[in-house]
């Protein structure tokens, strides 16, 4: 018996994906910010950092153990599922498919994706941009006067510009922060907030899901891809196709002294890595 799979129709799969990447496209601030490498591939499950440490051993006739530093990288995937009567109806008939689903799924894992460039994996030991050990600090003013915004801002680019970080800078903020940029200045002047600032933050300022406010430069990391953002058939069931978003990426943290995290009056900063997090590197004087 011939057995039709409407479900490996490349179109099908092409339109999925393109809706995939648009969705992950509105919603992803890191790969906007931070230089990417990849992808390596499935197999690219772990990453050497730096050198590798030697161990001396005086007691066991000066023998050495050399160590490396592994950075696991973590897989984040999301399942979902179509319609088996509804994609045979598409693909036969025309009759409209709704990819929400798709979408949803996406959804979920690009969230994920950008916790763990911002909060790190601290269960593994990794760190995020706005919890890496180093980072610079500023206790900020009330981000309710227009002109605090702007002084906190340029105090934390002169943090960065002293250690050596001359930009361009990028701008992150708690979604609160960054819809009260769309305010004018109370003296009459036309110019919205947000266009002010972007003449000082020329990489971008973003929305993202973090606490208070965050700047760096691109050499504050990099993004490590093993396998991109992409659908991944798995198992048929007798009513539902049965799909999952999927990918790999780990946040190398390369210079923690070109981050600057903003905590506004009211707002808790985030929480610092304990000393057991991998991937530390000192800031550059």
């Amino acid at each position: 018996m011939n057995v039709t799979i409407p479900f490996l129709d490349p179109d099908l799969i092409s339109r999925m994906e393109a809706a995939a990447v648009a969705t992950a496209r509105d919603l992803l601030t890191g790969r906007r910010i931070l230089p990417v490498e990849g992808p390596f591939g499935p197999g690219f499950t772990t990453f050497e950092l730096g050198n590798d440490d030697l161990r001396h051993h005086d007691n066991f006739h000066d023998a050495i153990t050399v160590v490396s530093r592994p950075l696991s990288v973590p897989m984040i995937f999301r399942r979902f599922v179509l319609s088996r009567r509804q994609v045979a109806a598409h693909l036969e008939h025309g009759q409209p498919l709704d990819l929400t689903p798709v979408r949803n799924a996406t959804m979920a894992v690009t969230l994920r994706e950008e916790e763990l460039v911002y909060r790190g994996a601290p269960e593994l030991g990794q760190a995020g941009l706005a919890t890496a050990e180093g980072r610079n600090h500023l206790e900020g003013g009330d981000w309710e006067s227009v002109e605090q915004v702007l002084k906190d801002v340029l105090a934390a680019v002169t943090l960065l510009d002293e250690q050596g970080y001359r930009g361009p800078y990028a701008l992150v903020l708690a979604p609160r922060l960054y819809n009260s940029l769309f305010r004018r200045y109370p003296d009459g002047s036309d110019l919205v907030q947000i266009e002010h600032l972007k003449s000082l933050c020329t990489a971008g300022i973003y929305k993202t899901q973090i606490e208070g406010a965050l700047l760096l430069t691109p050499e504050a990391g990099t993004l490590l891809i093993g396998e991109d953002l992409h659908v991944d058939y798995t198992i048929p069931d007798p009513t539902h196709f049965n799909f999952a978003i999927k990918e790999s990426l780990v946040l190398k943290i390369d210079a923690p002294g070109a981050i600057c995290t903003i905590a506004p009056a009211g707002m808790a900063a985030p929480k610092e890595q304990d000393d057991s997090e991998v991937g530390r590197h000192p800031s550059r004087s």
